[in-house]
């Protein structure tokens, strides 16, 4: 079974009330929980997803992996699913290099949990009970944001710091000439420092820099990042050299 005390507000469930205005996508909702599957599942439908559903987490597995699916642009993902669960679900993924955006639900609401979510790789986490507007605005949100594209006319530019080389128009990063496998935010982080070397940079400028202003998530996915970066540029990460952590203030880069 899934979240025993997880649901969703019982203030937020007329889905008359959410506006739909905005972009769509073709999501796929992980959840085990028929009533929540159904609520959410019709709600992003009467504001233009396309909604696919999965009630455990091997067949959403398996629908992910089949090209004949075709591309589902975002992940709503519960964490108490039966057999695989959400954790082993996004750390699959993950590792097999999907970058679909994935959005838990869960009623687990503790620090750690949220940080656990993040660090296997999600990219946002909602506790439940949650209202429905929010979760919208989320979904809406992370689209926009994996939508983001290079403007394919502007020249090739190489930027380089020490043993990292940023192909900016490719989004491609290579250390000591090897390519490295950054995820979107990975790169755009690393981009800003190379572009800022020795500035500060706060976890709520990076938010907005790299996340967005409307980002509403979690500020620790900030902290989650920066660990990635480092396991993959530094060459002792857990003493780095080029991403330094201020005290205080929060990091800087070279």
């Amino acid at each position: 079974m899934g979240d025993q005390t997880a649901g969703i507000s019982s203030a937020t469930v007329d889905v008359t009330t959410i506006s739909s205005a905005v972009a769509t996508g073709r999501l796929l909702i992980v959840e085990d929980d028929e009533t929540i599957r159904e609520t959410v599942g019709d709600t992003l439908r009467s504001e233009g997803f396309e909604v696919l559903t999965h009630g455990n987490g091997a067949d959403a597995l398996r629908l992910l992996n089949d090209q004949s699916t075709g591309e589902i642009d975002l992940i709503v993902l519960d964490l108490m699913l039966p057999g695989m669960g959400g954790l082993d679900l996004c750390r699959e993924l993950r590792r097999t290099s999907h970058q679909t955006p994935i959005l838990v639900i869960s009623a687990r609401d503790s620090e750690t949990d949220r940080v656990v979510g993040l660090e296997v790789g999600a990219d946002d986490y909602l506790v439940k009970p949650f209202g429905l507007k929010e979760l919208v605005a989320r979904c809406r949100a992370l689209l926009r944001r994996s939508r983001q594209m290079p403007d394919l006319d502007l020249p090739q530019t190489i930027l380089h710091h020490e043993n990292l080389s940023l192909f900016v128009r490719e989004c491609r990063v290579t250390r000591n000439g090897v390519d490295l496998t950054l995820s979107p935010k990975e790169y755009k982080i690393l981009e800003l420092f190379i572009q800022n070397p020795k500035q500060v940079w706060s976890r709520d400028q990076l938010l907005e820099k790299v996340w967005g202003i409307d980002f509403v998530g979690d500020m620790k996915t900030v902290d989650v990042h920066i660990r990635w970066l480092r396991e993959k540029i530094e060459e002792h990460p857990s003493t780095p050299k080029l991403i330094r952590t201020v005290r205080g203030f929060g990091y800087r880069f070279g």
